[in-house]
């Protein structure tokens, strides 16, 4: 079994100075939360492909940066076991193609211990990829560790997320990574009170007062994110006012945590089942604070 250090930093990329395309190359065991945090880098406004084939860097990254003022200054891709095993290899030779093509690049490889990756798709039943031709998931585990060698052995990074659940990965990415800048980043969160309140909540509001669709047979199955309850609440002039009155008190209040330096800040909303109400003005608060600051994720811990 391999225990990886919690984060490992080789410095093995020179950084050209006058990089000005981004490409974050995300890979590691599968289960160990590569879609997580594309995800999250999806949320800071990076273009994101995932399971990319290796082989096809090199045309992503020129169709995306070549002419027309870089469209997408901010790539990530992800790279996984279900590469060709040459292809694999030739991950260190791509990369240093690019980078001398002026590509600010970042390899970040997630892995986690081999019982934990176990417990894990024994939780969620999922079928690992390497599992076919009878081969056991503990075997399955052990060839996609051979095979991920050349990919581990040139990381920037390795995080350990044995110990971490979704949040605390999205969280990672998105501050100690050093994905984003010295902005303030901010995280909008919706919750079920019914599951407690999250530990790390700079900001929490009630959202417990406002009509509920969850006896509106209609949109119940349905949540925040959906087209349905987002005008079912745009009928509500309460959800209305609660909505102006939240963003005002942070739009006031926020920059003093910018002058203060701060690095981030976890706005949480909390409702009975953490579907609707809290899900709806988590997103209508993001698309507010998106017009103004690039660095803004939003999180369901219900749904995600």
């Amino acid at each position: 079994m391999v225990t990886p250090d919690p984060i490992r930093n080789e410095g093995k990329t020179e950084k050209p100075a006058h990089a000005t395309t981004r490409l974050a190359v995300i890979s590691g065991m599968s289960g160990a939360g590569k879609t997580i945090a594309l995800r999250a880098l999806e949320d800071l406004d990076y273009y994101c492909v995932d399971n990319l084939p290796a082989a096809l860097m090199p045309a992503f990254v020129a169709a995306t940066t070549v002419g027309d003022a870089q469209l997408h200054p901010r790539l990530a891709v992800g790279i996984d076991v279900r590469n060709r095993s040459d292809d694999l290899q030739r991950v260190p030779e791509i990369l240093s193609a690019l980078a001398q093509q002026g590509i600010e690049y970042e390899l970040i490889f997630l892995d986690a211990r081999d019982d934990i990756l176990f417990k894990r798709y024994s939780d969620t039943r999922r079928r690992h990829p390497l599992s076919g031709e009878g081969r056991s998931l503990s075997d399955a585990i052990a060839l996609e560790r051979k095979r991920l060698k050349p990919v581990s052995g040139i990381a920037n990074r390795v995080i350990d997320t044995s110990e971490l659940n979704v949040h605390q990965l999205r969280r990672l990415m998105a501050t100690e990574l050093g994905m984003v800048g010295g902005e303030l980043s901010l995280l909008f969160e919706s919750f079920a009170y019914k599951r407690g309140v999250p530990a790390d909540a700079d900001f929490v509001f009630d959202a417990r007062c406002l009509p509920n669709p969850h006896w509106d047979a209609r949109v119940r199955p349905l949540s925040g994110r959906d087209a349905a309850v987002r005008e079912w609440f745009a009928a509500k002039p309460e959800v209305g006012q609660y909505l102006g009155e939240v963003r005002t008190f942070l739009d006031t209040w926020l920059p003093r945590f910018d002058a203060e330096h701060r690095s981030y800040v976890t706005i949480c909303l909390g409702c009975t089942g953490g579907r609707h109400r809290s899900v709806y003005l988590a997103e209508k608060l993001a698309e507010h604070f998106r017009a103004t600051r690039e660095q803004v994720l939003t999180f369901h811990r219900e749904l995600d």
